[in-house]
């Protein structure tokens, strides 16, 4: 019997000495038989002083398994995972976010037992959790139908209820290709093949009969998906690639109880409601024509009026803050992205090269190469530094059919772009200042709080990336040391940095609590090399400058998009294309109206008359769905006193108020951007 013990450390500081190959379930019931009962997985932090264990001991599959994976970082383990070093143990309950995917990762194996045990000629191809739920894939030449989710389903109820163990096994590599092989496991053989490496053993989870090729973790059995919904079938090709077989997607979602899974599909049915592609035509915003192509957008005037108050915000700001506007063109000689590394890196989400009179040229897919030339025509001294180059620029991007998304993923964008060229020592200020930006972008247009993520590089994979280990190091430390500086917390996301240097994300939340990418700081040692930019020292050398990329808006389409879902279309005042609609009563009073709008006018404020020769009430309704912040509607008695009277949006009709004092409350409340009316 083996007698060696490890040190199992608690987060409230406690050490246990255990014996090796006791399991965080076993822990968890010497604590608390409620906290065991509640407890979903656990997560593991190796500590130092760990004792080997001899390939003989009985627990050798689980210390082979983990000693290829990161030595000190957190992961996530079965409650029924022998422990072999010490450790600091977390055990993680339904409070844990984290604790989601768990569950969702187990109900895509429930719903695959499901599958099997119905329509046993089925493959499998993977099943992960994601943000929204989880999926599976499944290669079956008869097609699901919307009858079949609803057998699915039911058989799913059944496996949650036999409450079958979530059982992790091992069998050697070479051993699982041959079975999966045999049994035509196309999918199966290549997850195998591709993540794990010959030689090796490799983990499978065990429900019940059922046995899938899995690292984990899960939760401890089926009986804990206990709210699950499927939601959609849709088709996806093995790999991505439309050459290969084309596989049926099963997509729902799981929650720790019916209460969670039932206010999750109220938010989606809220956010059906605020879909900007619906909102977009209603309001008559913009639209995507089908003759011109998909992901090209066309702003309509009402669309327009808002782009042209986010851009100008954004100029006056820019130019408020240093930097210096610009603007570059469209197509580039495809020399240049040769030069700045796109060619290579990023060659797939470009446009094929255009062949013209003197040279093959491609059009541009980002600014930054544009800004280094404008740096690099006249010399530098480090007296010019900071350089700020700021620019609203339209870029292309290939993205294939099946991805885009209304505003949210196109083809052709406005990207709000800067690049600040400094010297090594400016870079952190440089940093901060991009951050406390984005700050006051977020604040500005109604959205008080982010997320941020650090994107690292992964140095095993030094293919992916350019430039030395050394500015690597520089580049990740310096975001770093900005982020800690401003007392923001943040996740760091190991192998998602631009191939020319790492990069922070901020990522807004919206009314429904949905996350959006917008918002990124990126720091480039490398395109500054790849162009030899250079700046004078204050000792009369030559130095190459460093570099910080910065979108804010990120683009102005996604920006716009998520806009309109986050007020369902119901702007506030300042960004409003219609801010005033006005309803004179009869034709008597068109005067009057023209009256009222000059004023309105006058005092900058965007204004439409309805004169037709229709019932007031219907002048009214028609203003409100269309969103118009305020409806002023003016008869004999509001002509004799000089005044309107107010219907204000979400609060209805709030009386007469004389005219002057009503341009004064809406000046002060567009000149103070205010989302309150």
């Amino acid at each position: 019997m083996n007698k060696q013990t490890i040190a199992v450390h608690l987060p409230d500081g406690a050490v246990r000495e255990v014996p090796v190959g006791t399991t965080p379930l076993e822990i968890a019931n010497s604590i608390s038989p409620r906290l065991a009962a509640a407890s979903v997985v656990a997560r593991l932090t190796p500590l130092g002083g760990a004792k080997e264990l001899a390939s003989t001991d009985e627990h050798a599959s689980e210390a082979a398994m983990y000693a290829a994976e990161d030595a000190a970082a957190p992961r996530l383990v079965d409650l029924a995972t022998p422990l072999t070093k010490n450790t600091l143990l977390e055990l993680v309950t339904e409070k844990d976010p984290e604790a989601l995917k768990v569950v969702r990762h187990s109900a895509a194996h429930v719903m695959a037992t499901a599958v099997l045990e119905l329509f046993p000629e089925t493959k499998l191809g993977h099943g992960p959790a994601t943000d929204a739920g989880f999926f599976y894939d499944f290669y079956r030449e008869k097609p699901f139908t919307p009858e079949d989710l609803s057998l699915i389903e039911a058989k799913m109820a059944e496996v949650i209820a036999r409450n079958e163990p979530f059982v992790r096994e091992h069998e050697p590599r070479e051993q699982a290709l041959a079975e999966f092989e045999k049994d035509g496991d196309f999918m199966k053989t290549h997850f195998v093949t591709k993540f794990t490496e010959p030689g090796t053993e490799v983990s499978f989870y065990r429900n019940g009969k059922f046995l899938d090729f899995c690292r984990g973790p899960h939760v401890p059995s089926t009986g804990r998906v206990k709210a699950v919904k499927l939601t959609a079938l849709a088709g996806a090709y093995w790999l991505g690639d439309e050459k290969n077989p084309q596989l049926q997607r099963i997509h729902g979602t799981a929650f720790f109880s019916q209460k969670d899974l039932d206010a999750h599909f109220a938010r989606l049915e809220e956010a059906a409601k605020r879909d900007h592609r619906l909102l977009g035509k209603q309001l008559d915003l913009f639209s995507i024509q089908e003759l011109a192509g998909p992901g090209l957008v066309f702003w309509h005037p009402k669309g327009g009026i808002v782009r042209k108050v986010m851009e100008d915000w954004m100029r006056e700001e820019c130019l408020r803050r240093g930097y210096l506007m610009v603007f570059t063109p469209h197509v580039m000689r495809r020399e240049l992205w040769k030069v700045s590394g796109h060619e290579g890196h990023y060659a797939g989400n470009m446009y094929s090269p255009m062949e013209l009179d003197d040279a093959e040229y491609r059009l541009k897919p980002m600014n930054c190469p544009g800004h280094i030339l404008i740096y690099k025509n006249s010399p530098k001294s480090y007296r010019d530094l900071p350089q700020r180059y700021a620019e609203l620029g339209n870029v292309y991007r290939y993205e294939r059919s099946g991805t885009m998304h209304g505003l949210l993923r196109v083809r052709g964008f406005t990207q709000d772009d800067a690049h600040i060229f400094c010297t090594p020592g400016q870079i952190e200020d440089e940093v901060v200042a991009c951050i406390d930006f984005a700050e006051a972008v977020l604040k500005t247009f109604g959205f008080n709080e982010f997320k941020v993520e650090l994107s690292t590089w992964d140095p095993n994979d030094r293919a992916k990336y350019a430039g030395s280990d050394e500015g690597w190091a520089l580049a990740e430390g310096s975001l770093r040391k900005a982020l800690e500086r401003k007392g923001i917390a943040y996740k760091t996301i190991p192998g998602e940095a631009a191939f020319y240097g790492p990069k922070i994300d901020i990522k807004l939340v919206d009314v429904l609590g949905r996350l959006w990418q917008l918002s990124t700081v990126q720091f480039d040692f490398t395109l500054p090399a790849r162009f030899e930019l250079e700046y004078v020292g204050e000792d009369g050398e030559r130095h190459q400058p460093v570099m910080v990329h910065r979108a804010l808006f990120g683009s102005v389409e996604r920006f716009f998009g998520v806009l309109i879902e986050h007020y369902a279309g119901a702007f506030p005042l300042w960004l409003a294309p219609v801010q005033i609609g006005l309803v004179p009563i009869a034709e008597r009073h068109h005067a009057y109206a023209k009256k009222v709008e000059a004023e309105l006018k006058a005092a900058g404020l965007r204004v439409e008359i309805d004169d037709r020769n229709e019932k007031m009430n219907g002048k009214i309704r028609d203003f409100a769905n269309l969103k118009t912040p305020y409806i002023l509607v003016f008869g004999d008695k509001e002509e004799a006193a000089g005044s309107v009277s107010v219907r204000t949006r979400g609060k209805g009709d709030q009386g007469s108020v004389p005219l002057a004092e009503f341009i004064a409350k809406a000046k002060a409340l567009v000149e103070g951007q205010s989302t309150e009316l």
